[in-house]
């Protein structure tokens, strides 16, 4: 192939769960690149954790002849006398992958399954008729769990969405008829009531500098965008091999913030005592606010939606915001028992949505679970299928 020919590009980000992938991206094709490179029809193995654990092989059914691949997979071609679907769906079954956790080589979140175990692994010897059989009847049964998988995602959106319109309007006081001024795109605080005053946030949010030193004061949280401060579950003990006497503190009350995803929501008020990673940022925040109200509106959509136009760099995934502009930020400051009710009210709000989000979030779990077990018990023989 010519050196610049447009290929397909697939990083690791862009092979998704249940056999899906985005196809959508290119990379001038040369063969000095350190990517992996793949056929149309070549099977994509994840080979780094968690994304291997996560069974996301796929077929890479691309658009053009050969593609450039993430180094983090590895590459199965099938023969003649097998069916491409039966490999990819006996790589998704729960043996692989428990037998692949197994044989992970590396330390902390950056373990691999090797070639040699892929190689190594055994499938049910059955002849191809029946492979495609199988791939055909595994086909349309996952395909139905699949469709309902993507309806509760729509319906995670649509209620994400709804808490976002919500919030916006009542942390910005857009709501109840409270200004018709028309909005600035460019300043957060556009439109909020005339009664409300306006700060900056360098006046009322002070850095905090503490570190755990020898003695941590808590354990190792983390900043969703979905829920804001928690604690870390997705370590599984890998931080007891790792220094953290210089990981940045947090108290209750306090607002920690991950600098280069403030553009998606990384950022909220604690209420837990603990460590975060040293690039984040703690903040004391000053009495005129009421750190829930404060907690609301940074993770608003007027927010959320400031901070990709003040951040800076070259990846989408990696824009940050700086210290000296985030102070600089516009933040509408409400009288103090209007923050505090506007708080009372989100809160109980956003209880119910997130008790529905875990509603839903539990049974596209169930599904996932449903979809392994039924693909495990077909690709080992357990169940026979017409």
């Amino acid at each position: 192939m010519a050196d610049g020919t447009v290929v397909t590009f697939m990083p690791l980000e862009a092979i998704w769960p249940g056999a899906k992938c985005d196809d959508s991206r290119t990379l001038p094709w040369s063969s000095k690149l350190s990517y992996t490179q793949f056929r149309r029809g070549d099977i994509l193995v994840p080979k780094i954790t968690p994304t291997f654990e996560a069974g996301r092989t796929i077929i890479a059914d691309i658009p053009s002849t050969c593609g450039l691949a993430s180094t983090e997979v590895h590459v199965v071609r099938a023969n003649d006398e097998t069916d491409p679907r039966f490999l990819q769906y006996s790589f998704q079954s729960q043996p692989f992958l428990d037998e692949g956790a197994h044989s992970l080589q590396g330390v902390g979140n950056l373990r691999r399954i090797t070639p040699r175990f892929v190689q190594e692994y055994k499938v049910l010897d059955v002849s191809r008729d029946v492979q495609t059989i199988i791939s055909k009847y595994l086909d349309r049964e996952t395909g139905e769990i699949e469709e309902t998988i993507s309806r509760l995602d729509d319906l995670a959106s649509v209620l994400r969405h709804r808490d976002a319109v919500v919030r916006t309007g009542m942390v910005c006081g857009l709501l109840g008829g409270h200004s018709n001024a028309p909005l600035d795109a460019h300043s957060p605080t556009s439109g909020i009531p005339d009664h409300w005053e306006r700060t900056k946030f360098g006046y009322d949010f002070f850095e905090s500098t503490e570190r755990n030193g020898d003695d941590p004061p808590g354990p190792l949280l983390s900043i969703s965008e979905y829920r804001g401060v928690e604690l870390n579950t997705r370590t599984d003990g890998q931080q007891a091999s790792l220094d953290v006497s210089k990981y940045r503190v947090v108290r209750p009350g306090q607002l920690a913030a991950n600098m280069m995803w403030l553009n998606h929501g990384g950022l909220g008020v604690s209420s837990l005592t603990g460590y975060i990673s040293p690039d984040y940022k703690a903040f004391w925040i000053s009495k005129r606010f009421e750190p829930r109200y404060v907690h609301h509106l940074f993770r608003s959509s007027r927010y959320i939606d400031y901070f990709a136009a003040i951040a800076t760099g070259v990846r989408p995934n990696a824009q940050r915001v700086t210290k000296t502009v985030l102070d600089a930020t516009p933040v509408p400051l409400p009288p103090l028992n209007e923050q505090i009710r506007i708080a009372d009210e989100l809160d109980a709000a956003t209880a119910k949505t997130d008790a529905m989000l875990a509603k839903v979030a539990e049974l596209k779990e169930l599904l996932i679970e449903r979809r392994t077990a039924l693909i495990t018990d077909v690709v080992t023989g357990r169940k026979e299928v017409v």
